[in-house]
């Protein structure tokens, strides 16, 4: 076993994982925060996207101990307390999400294009989302979904 320090949603988390162990499995496993889905498992579909310092990354490829001393952001920590993110609430109010299964890898992909553009173009969100892979929808209310948060995150008008 390896022991392992980081943050995970602004908490400290200290524990001890196998050198295997994914980073996905230790978020679903022992740290019971199973917002992050396990789709694929070879980083194509994108719903375990979680942000690492900032950036996101596929967490079904990422190793714990690749996160030691790290800062890690999943979809439960968007929200403040009881308050929605603003991703969170334009998902609902553009029906950015059908079946959820991608929606929280959909929201932390777009989490991390928000907090570098502030108002991006309809292609800079398609890009930003393009390693992410929704068979519900045609991304036409995801992409409406980012730029409603854009909008309430920027002051500007959804």
């Amino acid at each position: 076993m390896i022991p392992l320090k980081l943050e995970v949603n602004g908490q400290a988390v200290t524990t001890e994982v196998a050198p295997a162990t994914l980073l996905i499995d230790l978020l679903r496993g022992p740290l019971a925060l199973t917002g992050t889905h396990a789709g694929c498992d070879t980083a194509q579909c994108g719903a375990c996207t979680v942000l690492l310092d900032g950036q996101a990354v596929k967490s079904c490829s990422l190793l714990a101990v690749q996160a030691q001393g790290c800062r890690v952001t999943t979809v439960e920590g968007l929200a403040q307390g009881d308050t929605l993110h603003p991703l969170q609430q334009a998902f609902m109010d553009c029906h950015g999400l059908q079946c959820g299964f991608c929606t929280s890898g959909m929201m932390m992909s777009a989490a991390c294009l928000l907090a570098k553009t502030a108002q991006p173009s309809e292609a800079q969100i398609v890009e930003a989302l393009e390693g992410n892979l929704c068979r519900c929808t045609g991304y036409v209310n995801i992409v409406a979904a980012v730029q409603q948060a854009a909008g309430v995150m920027s002051g500007a008008s959804a």
